[in-house]
């Protein structure tokens, strides 16, 4: 799953020890709770060539001059950083930008900013017609972009630049990127069965946790069942049968902060954070034995991968890295965003959503003879239409950063800009995927918002690096595992509402998502 900034709830408990505390190794015993059969109606979509260049189509709206600047050096950036991260907030920053330029376009300084990134300066674009610019690789070019206007160090992935700091244009690009088609293709029929009983464990934890005090973390079930399911669906490895044992989500929220700590706000005193992780690098050497056990369990666990690898040009080293990398930054990382997203938005819909989703998910599963398929879960519409829209409302991808190619005409609803070749252009998802011009309600969960009729609105859901409607190719950034991501969200509602009539939760804040606790789960009446 890619992403360009990835929320891990553990993060500021990671940055104040580095010590992962000892916790008693439960039980490996396997659970399920009704027969499985894993089918594929859908096949991968086949890779197509790289994009060419196409010229610039004139606009009809008037060029207007991009508002906004950056200010004094180090002032400017400074003063951006500070209401970013704790004067206004994230959200509030951008809102008011918007009112004082009178314009979703702007010019601003984005977060690190100085001692870590020279050049803060970007283009921003907050609404829904200017945002696709940035995955369109004929306009923009991705190269070390990943986390934006600052990269981390190479030292953090074995001295590899991995897949996602790629530009489609480099020749590694695309034989790395076949690489996690073959991880997909090859595994799909382990997904579904491994998924449930991955998250059969996590709600027996939340129900024990519930009976014992009353409330239960998501998060950290949610954790440990996310490491656990991607580990045993794509390398069928149980990490608890390896000397890894239950220290893989721990290992990840070290090593991540390490690579994001300079655009997350962890909590910590303000000046403090800012003068710390905000301001200069944390040292890969501090993580370097934290990250070689994550290597270690993945190269032993991915011989068939990295002979694959090898058969594309790939050496086995780099292939590791690229594979450790996907699964616990981009897959995992965005579990433990979404699941707990998904979580809230269904929570705060309320028992009427609920009945209607465990009705229709319950009657489908029933005439499959109990089984969870593919092709049953095309079925559930409602069950669809609330992944998508979870997906819309609060996208896994909040930021996203290309560079302009060549001089450019970008327009927003209300204008043309010229962008000059070189520019930094930079945007915040949700604000283009909550756009009150493309989507009524915009800012309200509506759970049948992509049924019927309301598919075409699909093309305006844009977390995966392009349109929900496109497919992921070599040529393109769109993320290879797209198809995965929607798949194992259905799941999780499937399972969800197979067991549970109804349930509430609490709501609380993590670096970039949700910390959500279960307070209470009913068990299924019918």
């Amino acid at each position: 799953m890619a992403s360009s900034s990835l929320a891990f709830p553990s993060l500021q408990t990671q940055f104040q020890s580095l010590k992962k505390p000892s916790s008693p190794k439960p039980s490996t015993r396997r659970f399920s709770v009704r027969p499985i059969r894993a089918s594929i109606s859908e096949k991968p979509s086949v890779p197509g060539p790289p994009a060419t260049v196409s010229p610039s189509e004139p606009t009809k709206l008037p060029i207007r001059k991009i508002p906004g600047d950056h200010g004094l050096p180090l002032i400017g950036p400074f003063k951006d950083r500070m209401d970013y991260f704790y004067n206004q907030g994230r959200d509030e920053y951008f809102k008011s930008k918007i009112q004082k330029y009178q314009s979703t376009v702007f010019r601003a300084n984005m977060p690190p900013g100085p001692f870590i990134a020279p050049n803060p300066h970007v283009v921003v674009l907050l609404d829904g017609k200017s945002f696709p610019v940035l995955f369109d690789v004929t306009k923009v070019e991705k190269k070390d972009l990943f986390t934006g206007t600052f990269m981390p160090s190479t030292e953090l992935t074995g001295g590899y630049r991995v897949l996602s700091y790629l530009d489609p244009s480099e020749p590694k690009h695309a034989k790395l990127k076949q690489l996690m088609f073959y991880l997909l293709k090859s595994r799909r029929d382990h997904v579904i069965p491994e998924f449930n009983a991955s998250y059969t464990e996590l709600f027996m934890s939340l129900e024990k946790n519930l009976a014992l005090g009353g409330k239960a973390s998501f998060g950290e079930a949610n954790d440990q069942a996310a490491f656990n399911f991607l580990a045993r669906s794509w390398f069928g490895t149980d990490p608890a049968e390896t000397t890894l044992g239950l220290d893989g989500p721990g290992l990840v929220s070290k090593w991540v902060l390490f690579n994001l700590g300079p655009v997350l706000k962890l909590g910590l005193p303000k000046y403090l954070e800012d003068l710390t992780v905000h301001s200069f690098r944390l040292p890969p050497s501090l993580i370097k034995k934290s990250y070689q056990r994550l290597y270690d369990f993945f190269y032993a666990s991915s011989g068939f991968l990295l002979d694959e690898a090898e058969n594309l040009g790939i050496s086995r080293e780099e292939a590791c890295h690229n594979l450790l990398f996907t699964t616990c930054f981009n897959s995992f990382g965005g579990m433990r965003i979404l699941f707990p997203n998904m979580m809230k938005w269904l929570g705060r819909a309320g028992t009427k959503l609920h009945a209607r989703l465990a009705e229709e998910i319950r009657s489908v599963v029933r005439s499959n003879d109990g089984s969870i398929t593919m092709r049953g879960m095309e079925e559930m519409p409602l069950m669809k239409s609330v992944v998508y829209e979870a997906l819309r409302i609060e996208p896994p991808v909040s930021l996203q950063f290309g560079r302009a190619k060549r001089d450019l005409i970008i327009e927003s609803h209300d204008a043309a800009f010229e962008v000059k070749e070189g520019e930094m252009l930079f945007g915040f998802q949700p604000f283009a995927t909550k756009d009150p011009k493309i989507f009524t309600q915009a800012e309200e969960f509506v759970a049948d918002r992509f049924i019927g009729e309301g598919e075409k609105m699909l093309e305006h859901v844009l977390w995966s690096n392009g349109p929900e409607t496109e497919k992921p190719t070599l040529g393109n950034k769109q993320c290879a595992g797209k198809d995965f991501v929607v798949l194992v969200s259905r799941l999780f509602v499937v399972e969800l509402f197979l067991r549970y009539d109804s349930f509430q939760i609490e709501v609380g804040t993590s670096p970039l998502g949700a910390a959500v606790t279960v307070t209470s789960l009913k068990r299924a009446s019918f």
